[in-house]
């Protein structure tokens, strides 16, 4: 895993060589290792390295001015082995066991169509001299982050955000439309970012600037086939194998290798595969807040595969402590509680291992969350006529916050895409405008403009496969992958998902509804193709998610912080600080449970402490 930076200037203006040193140095944890830069006139390359594969040859840019190409890659290609002998076959000559050399031999002999050959985790630059082209792809599911950003004198791509940001030609305001999303989301869907003029390269698309000018394409799109012809036991075998396939291709590394381990089906059947090919180190974290930890259950698990194991405990304090560092490291808000678990965890396993597999993608995917069976729940109101559906969503309007039955009726009122937004869905639109002050609120796009497109290409999907399309391209993007990226690399450790192959995706695609959940359970194909590799509690447990207690910790230890940080947030001027305060005392009461909403708040003012108001300071 490395950091990359490249800076490609209009009219033959030169790269300036400090400006690109200090935009590679500020993610210095990404590869702590090694460094290097290339400048060539007006195109400017930055790495740095985290050594996994072919340590002493693989240092970048790696190129040559011969053949006039360059490239700075982040990320693993597993298949590297086979493309570099395919290759050799057409002639190639390699001077490195490298994957990062594949790919630049892979480009000289297909050109920009090299990213469908390619199977793993990437975000890569290539410069192109004798074309006078800069080429830049981002991998199928949005595993690594490629950010970007046009400036009066060119582009600029990096692994980061900060590094975008230290550029001085690069300006720091909050996007207005971001933020809203943001208050929905709880993160900002990509392509946006929370500041104005950076993007993310979206999951599956390419960059291409020639001649000065920029253009994006997709190369690849998770779309479900479902195979109703398929026989449970047989689409439970081709589970197993293409399992144990992407685990085994995802082992190519020269270091040490560990797993993370929770309580539950994904980790577990993750680290039993591992256990079978090698001797696996295993690490997890919970909270010493009771009733918040499956520190236990991730300890039996363990002693259950005979792994080496770790474990660490998180209080109130110590997440506090840590908090800004976390938000540092995210570059932008986001206000998942549970990043703090892959950073305290991602910390302890820094210490024995370089590279960790976990199990992201795999609810996505086979079909986990338990939200997904909220379809066959709904039935009874779904099947109603519309002015009685209408009717029930009057009525749950008229019921206090906290009224049982009161959110069975709201969302049964309404149609998948009226309620369903993904995983997370913090603020209604209706409640923004309590949320903005009055002089900052816009009638902004509401959330439905993030995912209403998405269902219009869903649309031949029966529901939960809809949800399904829905997270694949917001929640897994913008929560889950960025937090395991950041957060890991927080600590320069490298985390690898095997469940996130495109490979494993081609199967999973063809599974029916019928078999991956019912009334009583999530992921029935998978669950059963691993029920060798897992004990008999883990392969039949109810997915818990990662309880985070910022709804008993907002109340007690960290009440007296959150009402300072609220209510000296003067200088941050996207939030109705009164509103906010009300939120916490009532929160504080026990009136209601409004964490998850003050959490994207706090998290919030935090950044915007940190990114914003700070450099107007200066």
């Amino acid at each position: 895993m490395c950091g990359i930076v490249a800076i490609y200037n209009h009219n033959g203006i030169p790269v300036n060589s400090e400006q690109l040193e200090g935009m590679t140095d500020i993610i210095a944890h990404r590869g702590p290792d090694d460094s290097g830069h290339h400048i060539d006139g007006h195109i400017g390359l930055g790495f740095r390295r985290l050594s996994i594969v072919d340590l002493e040859h693989g240092a970048q840019p790696l190129g040559s001015n011969e053949s006039g190409v360059w490239l700075i890659f982040n990320g693993e290609i597993y298949n590297y082995k086979e493309l570099r002998e395919w290759l050799q076959g057409k002639g190639h000559q390699f001077h490195t066991e490298s994957d990062s050399e594949v790919i630049l031999r892979l480009y000289e002999e297909t050109g920009e169509q090299c990213v469908a050959y390619l199977r793993g985790m990437f975000g890569f630059v290539i410069w192109d001299k004798h074309q006078d082209l800069l080429f830049a792809a981002r991998d199928h599911f949005g595993i690594k982050p490629v950010y970007y950003c046009e400036t009066s004198a060119g582009y600029m791509i990096s692994s980061e955000v900060k590094s975008l940001l230290a550029s001085p030609m690069v300006e720091r305001e909050v996007d207005g439309q971001s933020f809203y999303h943001y208050l929905t989301f709880q993160y900002v869907p990509e392509p946006a970012t929370m500041f104005k003029g950076i993007h993310k390269l979206m999951a599956g698309h390419t960059m291409t600037i020639k001649n000065g000018a920029m253009k994006i394409e997709e190369y690849y799109k998770p779309t479900f086939n479902t195979d109703e012809s398929r026989s449970f036991s047989d689409l439970v075998e081709e589970a197993r194998s293409v399992l144990l396939d992407s685990v085994s291709m995802h082992r190519n590394s020269d270091v040490s290798r560990g797993a993370f381990l929770s309580g539950g089906i994904d980790s577990g059947s993750l680290v039993g595969m591992l256990q079978r090919l090698e001797p696996t180190r295993t690490f997890s974290v919970g909270f010493e807040e009771p009733g918040y930890s499956e520190l236990e259950l991730s300890a039996h698990t363990a002693a259950y595969l005979g792994t080496n194991h770790e474990e660490i405990s998180i209080n109130a304090k110590a997440y506090l402590d840590e908090l800004p560092n976390m938000i540092w490291h995210m570059d932008e808000p986001v206000a998942d509680p549970s990043a703090a678990g892959v950073y305290f965890v991602s910390r302890l396993a820094s210490q024995s291992v370089k590279v960790v597999f976990s199990g992201e993608g795999a609810d996505e995917f086979f079909g986990g969350y338990n939200i997904y069976r909220e379809p066959m729940s709904l039935q009874c109101m779904t099947s109603m006529p519309n002015g009685l559906r209408k009717l029930a969503g009057q009525l749950s309007e008229l019921m206090p916050e906290g009224m049982k039955g009161k959110g069975f009726l709201a969302r049964g009122s309404k149609t998948l895409q009226e309620r369903y937004f993904g995983n997370a869905k913090i603020f209604l639109d209706q409640e923004k405008t309590f949320v903005l002050p009055k002089d900052v609120y816009h009638e902004y796009l509401p959330a439905q403009d993030i995912t209403l497109p998405l269902y219009e290409q869903a649309v031949g999907y029966d529901d939960v496969t809809k949800m399904q399309y829905i997270d694949i391209h917001t929640w897994l993007r913008g929560n889950i992958l960025m937090k395991a990226d950041k957060m890991s690399m927080a600590h320069s450790l490298e985390l690898r998902v095997p469940f996130l192959d495109t490979k494993v995706f081609e199967f999973a695609s063809k599974i029916p509804t019928k078999y991956k959940i019912s009334k009583h359970s999530t992921k029935l194909v998978l669950r059963e193709a691993m029920k060798d590799f897992v004990s008999p509690d883990v392969q039949t447990r109810r997915k818990l998610g990662f309880p985070v207690p910022i709804r008993v910790w907002l109340r007690k230890e960290w009440y007296p912080w959150a009402k300072e940080l609220i209510s000296s947030s003067t200088n941050v001027p996207w939030i109705d600080r009164d509103h906010a305060l009300r939120m916490l005392e009532d929160h504080r009461e026990g009136k209601y449970d409004a964490s998850r909403k003050l959490w994207t708040l706090l998290v919030f003012i935090l950044w915007y402490q940190m990114y914003i108001a700070k450099s107007k300071s200066m």
